[in-house]
């Protein structure tokens, strides 16, 4: 239960601070004063809303929650802070707790009902609810639903292999033509790593053949003097072992060169040119010739591939065959733990309608085509219509005690919901049926609601006004004479008649 709210600077509102008890809180007031911010600053104190106020407090009595992450135990008392500056902090017992998990802790205690969603029928959501309601009450459910879980991912990751498989089938002689193509386009070429360098190196010397060949034959005379310069040397009285050294040394490079002429002289020019301009070609497309020999690779093992292609699909449709097995008998197994579980929901949607001018509401699963949810597709009715034909007063009824019978699975006793305009556009009738259910459940759940009926307001246990002022908005607590006043003014509009005045008195007093 919420015993106390502060909130500061949000919007229209400088500053709130309401003292709570158990019960039904309705909050009231004119058009556009700020219920329904006011409603959304609370919610988002539980991250369950964004975060509209600067700071926000509020604090929790008999919350019946066990926490060990955060050493929350069943009787402690609860205290949730927002701070909002460059960014939104949330505290726990006056421990820092992300957006995210607080949003899961405060599910345990908190559900916010807004009958403007139109989803709440939805097959897949109901399915979703239904499967909670059997996880907690057969622990054999947990284990099938996990296990259907897995083997479904499994079954659609087969299925697409399979898939792409036979889409390749279809163009599998293209695709092989293709690799084999590439593969040969390479193979003709059979480049060798550093050949283009090496091939690159003797085209640049064959370019200067002639040029060289000229200056050595000039050059070659020097030989001719060597024994004039060993003379000369010896009868300077110095040593001529250097002079030899490099004449010798000089006349190798020559011979060298020569010898490499008679290689070059061997090899044809053209066909030099030739293979260096294919692997040329192939360093453009690919890169170098060593990602062109890795690409050949590639294609030789995709070629490898498509030839046990037949083998891969055989296997994979045994393996399709197997999960099909498997999850046919774990779905009919779920199948049979949600129809338990419908009876169980049927029952006390039953026991609300009741109370809401209503009854024979049904529920069936029918047989769908598999998917992640299994194969069961939820039908609602009521006394045997589809949903689609009966009028607005009857859904919205319906939906109520549909909400508030979820609810109580999914909180823990003595939690709180939230109802956002519960009873808007309603006539009285529908009105006083829905304040009965919500005076019901108010003996078990603390209640916040907005109402624009006199009927709900008037079964409130605390009665809040909100109201605006020369654009600030400001939240009043009532005592039974502005309880009085209020109402009345809900009934007549601001020229309070005397007839409205009475009927209030009338609805509070019979609430006593």
């Amino acid at each position: 239960m919420i015993e106390r709210i502060y909130l500061k600077d949000f919007l229209s509102f400088k500053e709130v601070e309401m003292e709570l008890d158990k019960g039904l809180v309705v909050f009231t007031g004119p058009s556009g004063a700020g219920k329904s911010v006011l409603m959304q600053s609370i919610l988002s104190l539980f991250a369950i809303t964004d975060s509209k106020p600067s700071l926000g407090e509020v604090s929790l009595v008999n919350s019946k929650i066990e926490d060990e992450a955060y050493d929350i135990e069943k009787d402690d008392d609860i205290i949730i802070k927002q701070i909002k500056k460059d960014k939104v902090r949330f505290f726990l017992n006056a421990q820092s707790i992300s957006k995210k998990n607080l949003n899961s802790f405060s599910k345990k205690l908190i559900k916010h009902l807004h009958l403007k969603d139109t989803s709440d029928f939805d097959s897949k959501k109901l399915i979703t609810f239904l499967d909670s309601l059997c996880t907690k009450n057969n622990k054999e459910f947990k284990s099938l639903k996990e296990q259907f879980d897995e083997e479904f991912k499994e079954l659609e990751k087969t299925r697409k292999e399979l898939a792409k498989i036979k889409e390749d089938e279809l163009k599998l002689e293209d695709l092989k033509e293709f690799a084999k193509f590439e593969i040969e386009k390479i193979e003709s070429i059979n480049p060798k790593v550093d050949e283009f360098e090496e091939l690159d190196s003797i085209k640049k010397k064959l370019s200067r053949k002639e040029k060289i060949e000229e200056a050595i034959k000039l050059a070659s005379p020097i030989f001719d003097y060597t024994s004039h310069v060993n003379s000369a040397l010896e009868l300077l009285d110095e040593d001529s072992s250097f002079f030899d050294e490099s004449i010798n040394e000089l006349n190798n490079i020559f011979e060298k060169f020569n010898d490499s002429l008679y290689e070059l002289e061997e090899l044809d020019i053209e066909t030099v040119l030739d293979r260096l301009e294919k692997l040329s070609g192939l360093q453009k497309r690919f890169g170098s010739i060593e990602e062109a020999i890795a690409y050949k690779e590639e294609k030789q093992k995709e070629l490898d591939g498509y030839e046990n292609i037949s083998f891969e699909k055989s296997i994979l449709e045994k393996n399709l065959k197997k999960l099909e097995e498997s999850i046919s008998v774990l779905v009919e197994k779920i199948s049979s733990y949600r129809k338990e579980a419908v009876v169980v929901l049927v029952k006390k949607i039953n026991h609300y309608l009741k109370y809401l001018y209503l009854s024979n509401a049904t529920i069936t699963l029918e047989k769908k085509e598999l998917d992640h949810t299994g194969i069961d597709e939820v039908i609602f009715e009521l006394n045997g219509v589809n949903l689609d034909t009966i009028s607005s007063g009857e859904f919205n009824r319906l939906r109520l005690a549909l909400l508030t019978s979820i609810s109580e699975f999914e909180i823990v006793n003595n939690g709180i919901l939230f109802l956002d305009e519960i009873d808007a556009n309603l006539s009285g009738k529908e009105s006083s049926a829905i304040a009965t259910v919500l005076e019901k459940l108010s003996e078990n759940y603390q209640i916040f609601a907005i109402s624009h009926q006199p009927q709900l307001t008037s079964t409130a246990d605390i009665h809040f006004l909100v109201d605006k002022k020369d654009g600030i908005s400001s939240v009043k607590k009532l005592d039974d004479k502005s309880r009085v006043d209020e109402i009345a003014r809900m009934i007549s509009g601001a020229d309070i008649t005397e007839d409205a005045y009475t009927f209030a008195k009338n609805l509070l007093e019979k609430r006593v």
